[in-house]
This record gives C-alpha cells, sequence and structure tokens, in this order.
C-alpha cells in the first residue's frame, strides 16, 4: 500500500498480486475486482463504510467475499476490526458468526456440516493454517471434517445435548399424543423452542418466522392437510433431534 499527496490510499503499482486497468482517473490507479469491475483502494473503503459488501458499480450487484473487500480496499487492521464488529452487531442471531479463540476476529461458517473451521487472519499472521473447533471453540484436534465434534476433551453440542436430555411433555388440549418431547430445535433455522402443554400442537418460531408443528415437525400447513390443530398427526410424533440445522 502508498500514499498519495492528499493522503488517501492507493495501490503500489508494482504489487503482482493485482491487476491494473488502464482508465481515466485523476488520483488513482484502478484494479480488477473478480467481477470484472474496476475500483479504487478508496472508492471499496467508502463502500464498506455503508458495509455494501458488492461490487456497487451501475447495475452491478455481483456480492463480495470480506477477504477480497478486505484485499482491494487496502484496509488497515483498524478498520478491519471496526467492520467486523459492525457486521457482527448486525448479524448476531441470525447467522452463524463466531469469534475465532485465536484471534477474536468475527467468523463466518461457510460449511455447516463442517466443525473444523480456518481462520484466515490467523493463517496470515502466523504464515502457517489456522483451524479451530466451531462447536468448543478451541485450537482444533484430531482428524478434520467432522460434523459431531473434535478431538478435545468436553467437545460437546449444548443444543444437541439438551434435544437428547429434556423430558417429554403431556398435553392437555391434543389427545393421543405421547413421547414427544419439550425442546425441538425449529426444522427451519435450527434456534431451540419450548412447548407449554396448553393449546393447539402448532408453534410460531419467532426467528425465521415460520410455523410447525412440535409433533411431526411439518410445515403447519403441509400437517393440516392430513389432521386438524388438535388432532394425532397422521405421520406420528417425530423422533428426538439428533442434529441441529443453522440458519443462512
Amino acid at each position: 500500500m502508498s500514499t498519495s499527496q492528499t493522503g488517501e490510499k492507493c495501490y503500489n503499482p508494482l504489487d503482482s498480486t493485482f491487476k491494473f486497468v488502464d482508465r481515466d482517473d485523476d488520483f488513482h490507479c484502478k484494479a480488477l475486482m473478480s467481477c470484472g469491475h474496476a475500483v479504487t483502494s478508496m472508492s471499496l473503503t467508502n463502500w464498506c463504510q455503508r458495509l455494501r459488501f458488492v461490487c456497487g458499480q451501475t447495475r452491478c450487484d455481483a456480492e463480495r467475499s470480506f477477504e477480497e473487500v478486505c484485499k482491494m480496499a487496502l484496509l488497515t487492521p483498524e478498520e478491519i476490526e471496526n467492520f467486523e464488529k459492525k457486521m457482527f452487531s448486525n448479524s448476531k442471531g441470525v447467522f452463524d458468526i463466531k469469534s475465532c479463540p485465536g484471534c477474536k476476529s468475527y467468523v463466518l461458517r461457510s460449511d455447516f456440516s463442517d466443525l473444523c473451521v480456518k481462520c484466515t487472519v490467523c493463517t496470515a499472521d502466523l504464515n502457517r493454517t489456522f483451524i479451530f473447533c466451531w462447536q468448543c471453540l478451541r485450537k482444533w484436534k484430531g482428524p478434520s471434517t467432522r460434523s459431531d465434534r473434535c478431538g478435545n476433551d468436553g467437545c460437546v453440542s449444548n443444543s444437541l445435548e439438551t434435544l437428547r436430555k429434556w423430558p417429554d411433555i403431556t398435553f392437555k388440549d391434543v389427545t393421543g399424543i405421547t413421547g414427544c418431547p419439550s425442546i425441538r430445535a425449529c426444522p427451519t433455522c435450527g434456534i431451540l423452542v419450548e412447548r407449554n402443554t396448553t393449546k393447539c400442537k402448532n408453534i410460531f418460531c419467532t426467528r425465521c418466522k415460520v410455523e410447525f408443528c412440535f409433533r411431526c415437525l411439518e410445515n403447519t400447513k403441509d400437517c393440516s392437510e392430513t389432521s386438524g390443530c388438535f388432532q394425532p398427526c397422521s405421520s406420528g410424533v417425530a423422533p428426538r433431534q439428533t442434529s441441529v440445522l443453522f440458519w443462512w
């Protein structure tokens, strides 16, 4: 990175990791992004300030990865930290985001079936691959690519343990239903939902705004095609869940 006479950031024309283009610009050279449009580091930084991680050119809404944005905008460590805090604050409770146990930067998991996650920040700082467990938030131990646990002692899913141990519920207003757990994971977004013993068998998820049957775990509309709200489900009671979906 270099600095112009105005104090603004600009690309180092000798940096071979960028593909520069010969286009008119009074102050800075431009580099091509993966979508094919050219940007300056300052223009992309301004877009970052608005948390718009897209190309930004006319009629181009191609999404940019955070890693590409950081590189193309020549973001300083302070700017990266600031943007990560904003993204984490806006996305907490909606996306599957956690803090890396090494550098404490926020990480968005891309593969929900794998607990082994690579931190790009630690990998760059340490000059070697740094992976950690998404479940216990410790440095990864054991074979990679696992969905149940890593090799660290005590690595367990709190959500799955709750689903496994929570007692069954006895409904007062719906007869003929036994063996239904009192806590379920929403089949759409994965958040744990607890049911009381009264009213109908359907429940509304406050996070994803989807209503589903607490007994068979089908969408309320699909379940109601074969049984009423106060009647046993035609497909029976769904067994205890042994996995939890993550909402993307």
